[in-house]
């Protein structure tokens, strides 16, 4: 994500604490949102699916994804 869209992230945050948040606003908000944990989660799976175990006969078995 672009530096300048957590930056408004932040704006709008400490905005809606200082004075409160227009609809626009908030609805920019929402979507800065979901569009951060998006990536957060995307990212979060990928480094998951990247995980090995080391068995103690030193074999690699990659993790299994839960279902």
């Amino acid at each position: 994500m672009e530096d300048s869209k957590l930056k408004r992230i932040n704006e709008l945050y400490k905005k809606s604490k200082a004075e409160g948040l227009t609809e626009e606003e908030k609805k920019e908000q929402k979507a800065l949102r979901e569009e951060y944990v998006r990536l957060v989660h995307n990212n979060l799976r990928g480094q998951l699916d990247n995980i090995s175990f080391v068995n103690p006969d030193g074999s690699i078995t990659p993790a299994k994804p839960r279902k």
